[in-house]
């Protein structure tokens, strides 16, 4: 038995290797310069191929949930591993929209398949070696990682970009993501006693929709949560395309996602403590939605480099790390048997706000860049004020 939860709790540091290697994008620091130059399409078709991309994480996400439930959480992400890699190959084989759209499609299913799988194979296995209380830090630290492996393969993918050229940058993470796999492979599964309702496939999704919908809470958490989190994220694909406005070189695209997702790692480590500092976790909720709020409103206003890179680190490290945060605490209400099943059924809404902000904020920016961030910040301050959220809903 001893020997059992050893493995089990080694399951956790094999997941934050796993989430570093899946999250070592180099594209990331030239992303909108990879679409712009080599893809050659417009800023609008950029966000076309992103609202299809979490159109059809949308479409996958509850079947994929419930096959991790069922089928196992350890053959999900050795799944979305493989997937991720094949996406690479794909979209860098010839420069056309309907091939990145295929690319697309590969990579929402890996991440389909990997969404809510994670999660749930970390917090089982604590649950499993009766740890489940440390979810909050461990969950914390695994958003981290995928962070860090960001952080890392940024700044790499911008020297990438400099010497061998764009296309490289793209293809060179191919290795990471099939390292991933690998790792998939060792995982040990958590064994959670199931129910007779989660003996078939088809009631394992079906029990798992119907106690999403019908959990008030839940629910709360999840428009919460999702709002914030949708509209921050928006920041991802238009602040490379302020830098280039504001004419900084395409060097330090890298050392700005770096800086960005840096940021974000640190307060993921330490939701704990934030928490503690504005006196009660109800406080940090609305402190983490209105920083973001506002700087998006602010950054409609920038003309200066320097002020424009605070704000977005700002609007990045507190508005995109928030969801993790509220994920731990919808963890609290989730049946083990069902959990996979039941994040995917949150995040499907949130692939759906996605995709329908996707293209609304290409053809804003297209017009108005600046005016794209105020009415973004806006609407992250109404939607904190209309957020139901209490102290009580947060359990630890």
């Amino acid at each position: 038995m001893d020997s059992a939860k050893s493995i089990l709790k080694s399951n956790i540091w094999k997941m934050y290797i796993f989430r570093f290697f899946i999250s070592l994008h180099f594209i990331a620091g030239v992303l909108i310069p990879f679409f712009l130059d080599w893809g050659r399409i417009s800023f609008f078709q950029i966000m076309v191929l992103q609202s299809w991309f979490v159109l059809w994480v949308l479409v996958l996400e509850i079947p994929t949930g419930a096959i991790a439930d069922y089928w196992g959480r350890k053959k999900a992400l050795i799944i979305a591993a493989m997937l991720h890699a094949i996406g690479v190959l794909v979209y860098v084989s010839v420069q056309n929209f309907y091939v990145f759209m295929l690319g697309e499609f590969i990579w929402a299913f890996g991440l389909a398949m990997m969404s809510g799988a994670d999660e749930s194979m970390i917090y089982d296995s604590l649950k499993v070696t009766k740890q489940e209380k440390l979810s909050k830090r461990i969950l914390g630290r695994y958003g981290s990682v995928e962070m860090l492996g960001v952080m890392v393969g940024a700044p790499i993918g911008s020297l990438i970009a400099a010497t061998l050229g764009l296309r490289w940058t793209m293809l060179l993470m191919s290795i990471p993501f099939s390292l991933a796999f690998l790792i998939a492979l060792s995982l040990k599964e958590p064994i959670i006693r199931k129910t007779k309702e989660g003996v078939k496939y088809l009631e394992t999704l079906t029990k798992g929709v119907r106690y999403f919908y019908s959990h008030k809470v839940l629910r709360i958490l999840t428009f919460d949560g999702i709002s914030i989190a949708v509209l921050a994220f928006l920041i991802i694909w238009t602040y490379q395309l302020l830098l280039l406005d504001l004419k900084l070189d395409i060097m330090y695209f890298g050392a700005v996602t770096a800086m960005l997702t840096g940021l974000q790692a640190v307060i993921m480590s330490n939701f704990g403590l934030l928490e503690k500092i504005v006196g009660s976790r109800k406080n940090y909720l609305t402190i983490s939605a209105i920083i973001p709020g506002a700087g998006f409103i602010l950054l409609g206003f920038s003309k200066n480099v320097v002020l424009s890179i605070i704000l977005i680190l700002l609007i990045a490290g507190f508005g995109i790390s928030r969801y993790i945060l509220v994920s731990n605490y919808m963890n609290k209400h989730i049946k083990s048997n069902i959990r996979a099943t039941v994040l995917s059924a949150a995040s499907m809404l949130e692939s759906l706000g996605l995709a329908i902000m996707y293209p609304l904020v290409g053809l804003l920016a297209e017009w108005s860049l600046n005016y794209t961030f105020i009415i973004i910040g806006v609407l992250i301050i109404f939607a904190t004020v209309v957020s139901r959220v209490e102290e009580r809903h947060l359990i630890d």
